[in-house]
């Protein structure tokens, strides 16, 4: 406080006491405007190939392209547990699924597990999510209430719901249920724009944190615009190189849709990007985008629509970041995983991350420091429910700047160099001449494991442990809250499988 507002409050009769709560308040203000947004935002099944500035030639994605160019890109980010539900877990506590119990889809976050959203909301932040939150546990077409949304206040939000045509959502405390209106990313996007707009114009003092949860491009593939699908005849798309001959067809019948939700959000995030810029938002926010966790497509013989799989394709993530306070446009080698985005997060704006986050902050390196080359970040499949019988092996992977090691219940797995081989198409497990490689990856694996407290046990008794219901070959129960809603068209959607 200056000697001009000492003298104003002092000539109006307020007391040296009331001048120094005045000062404290004004302090604590300034404290708040000076820590950064944060704008997040999250899809959900966005391979980290599926990109233009990945280097996929199909993909429409200027935006994004134009975003990686301005960022700190973590090329080797990975999803600790690549399918919906555990991922969003993870990534809202910042601990392994072994230590929370969410390894399944359609799990209950349990309460009493401190959040992302809380330890910014206690900070004085205002909390916000759009979009897919998947982390409920009682439904996926119920109204979740405000003790149940982990710390988030402002909400236009459903569980769960692939009908991106219409599909429902909640608002605050109304349990009402409402529809998006069209296409439902663009419908997001403008929820999301007004908030920027209301937050530019003083509707509260203190910096936002806004989750904005797309649910593309994960399939029904087919939903995605008309417009945009016109964009990828299925006969002109160009497959990766490790797509085999059997998964070809269904991998361009799917890709066209694909692409096209890839293109929609694209846009959408174009939109955020510029209102953010229209209104004065941009230099005092952090930016980040990402995804829950992979899909196949046809890659190593698995079907499209798939995940859960420990190949670059599903447990590969894209990870970029801008914003104050972090240094340049570059490309960074070393992992990132889920459990470490809390953290990190945390540590760029200035905050404590709770005592009970595992994962690890790495702020310092998106500000200057240098990446550490021997890093590993371990991700797995607890309980394995794919769809393709072949693939259903529980297992533990590690990905280190440049080889990724797998190993199932029996034994060694997949071993791949990734620069050598980035499509992962020659397994080195069975190489005589990588023994020692194999043997140096398995003790750095063992490592991981012990720092995460994980003892690597089957499936079935990680599911006992924690008393889980679950359909034979799937993941838990749908809650018993009937049928899903009628959508405005009076047709019932379908119930889709794998989050």
């Amino acid at each position: 406080m200056d000697r001009r507002d000492f003298i104003k409050y002092a000539s109006a009769g307020i007391t040296a006491g009331a001048l120094g709560k005045l000062n404290a308040a004004a302090s604590t203000k300034l404290a708040l405007v000076s820590r950064p947004n944060v704008l997040f935002i999250l899809t959900d099944q966005w391979a980290p190939n599926a990109l233009g500035y990945a280097g996929d030639p199909n993909v429409r994605t200027p935006n994004l392209d134009a975003l990686a160019a301005e960022s700190i890109n973590f090329q080797n980010a990975v999803s600790v547990c690549p399918v919906c539900t555990p991922a969003r877990a993870s990534l809202m506590t910042g601990r392994y699924p072994t230590s929370t119990g969410m390894f399944l889809n359609d799990l209950h976050l349990p309460l009493d597990e401190e959040c992302l959203a809380e330890t910014f909301r206690a900070e004085g932040y205002d909390t916000a999510y759009i979009g897919k939150w998947h982390l409920d546990g009682h439904g996926r077409w119920v109204h979740i209430p405000e003790e149940r949304r982990q710390g988030f206040r402002f909400w236009n939000t459903a569980e769960c719901d692939h009908r991106y045509q219409k599909s429902h959502y909640y608002s605050h405390e109304s349990e009402e249920m409402r529809f998006w209106q069209g296409y439902d990313a663009y419908d997001q996007t403008r929820a999301a724009q007004s908030y920027l707009e209301d937050r530019s114009r003083g509707v509260g003092d203190e910096p936002f944190f806004l989750m904005m949860s797309y649910g593309g491009p994960h399939f029904p593939h087919e939903t995605a615009p008309k417009d945009l699908q016109a964009h990828y005849p299925p006969a002109k798309l160009k497959l990766r190189p490790n797509v085999t001959d059997n998964m070809k067809k269904r991998a361009r019948k799917e890709l066209r849709g694909y692409y096209a939700h890839c293109e929609a959000i694209d846009m959408c995030v174009g939109r955020l990007l510029e209102t953010l810029e229209q209104h004065g938002l941009s230099e005092n926010t952090i930016v980040v985008f990402t995804s829950d966790h992979g899909e196949m497509m046809g890659s190593h013989g698995v079907l499209p629509k798939q995940k859960q799989v420990p190949w670059n394709e599903s447990a590969g993530v894209p990870f970029l970041i801008k914003g104050p306070g972090i240094k340049g446009s570059r490309v960074v080698d070393q992992p990132i995983n889920t459990p470490d985005i809390f953290p990190t997060m945390v540590g760029l704006a200035g905050l404590t991350a709770p005592s009970s986050v595992e994962g690890e902050d790495l702020s310092p390196v998106m500000q200057g420091a240098a990446p550490d080359s021997d890093r590993d970040a371990l991700y797995m499949a607890v309980s394995s429910w794919t769809i393709a019988r072949d693939f259903r092996f529980d297992y533990r992977a590690i990905r280190t700047q440049r080889y990724t090691y797998v190993r199932r219940l029996d034994g060694p797995w997949l071993l791949y160099d990734n620069i050598e081989d980035p499509y992962q198409m020659k397994n080195l497990v069975d190489d005589p001449a990588s023994e020692p490689l194999l043997a140096e990856m398995e003790v750095r694996l063992q490592a991981q494991l012990k720092s995460a407290d994980d003892d690597f046990r089957s499936g079935a008794e990680y599911i006992a442990e924690f008393g889980y219901d679950v359909e034979p070959g799937r993941s838990v129960k749908y809650s018993a809250d009937g049928n899903p809603p009628q959508a405005p068209n009076g047709r019932v959607p379908h119930r889709a499988a794998g989050g």
